[in-house]
């Protein structure tokens, strides 16, 4: 028996310069909805959560450490990096796929398509090179 029998997402966590730019980005783009978070001293963290979610699945976004070494501001070239970035991605569901992808290519922001049967996907990133994947619902 897993240890994590009966688990489910709770939330996913990233780290960012700027938490209301990326904030801004995945309520624009997935329809996230911002719900109450911590006040923490030290750092700022904007909590969201996806409109319609029962189970409140959240993201969670955090301040970076200012020391980080981490680059503050990737160019989204329009292509989506390496496989290994690819590996390590969140994905999303979509109702109207082609409406999403429509709205990524307006806003300027590099989509890699593929298909696996009959089900199209594709990655993406967000302000900050974190990989995301969506895919037909």
């Amino acid at each position: 028996m897993p240890l994590a029998q009966g688990a489910c997402l709770n939330h996913i966590s990233r780290a960012t310069p700027d938490v209301k730019r990326l904030a801004q980005f995945y309520q624009e783009i997935l329809g996230f909805e911002r719900i109450e978070s911590p006040n923490f001293i030290d750092f700022e963290v904007i909590w969201l959560k996806l409109p319609g979610d029962s189970s409140m699945t959240m993201m969670h976004l955090i301040e970076r450490n200012p020391q980080s070494k981490l680059p503050e501001e990737p160019e989204l070239t329009g292509e989506v990096g390496s496989g290994e970035e690819i590996g390590s991605h969140v994905s999303f569901a979509v109702e109207n796929y082609d409406e999403f992808v429509n709205t990524l290519k307006e806003k300027g922001i590099g989509f890699l398509e593929f298909s696996i049967g009959e089900r199209r996907q594709g990655f993406f990133s967000d302000p900050d090179g974190n990989c995301l994947e969506v895919m037909e619902s």
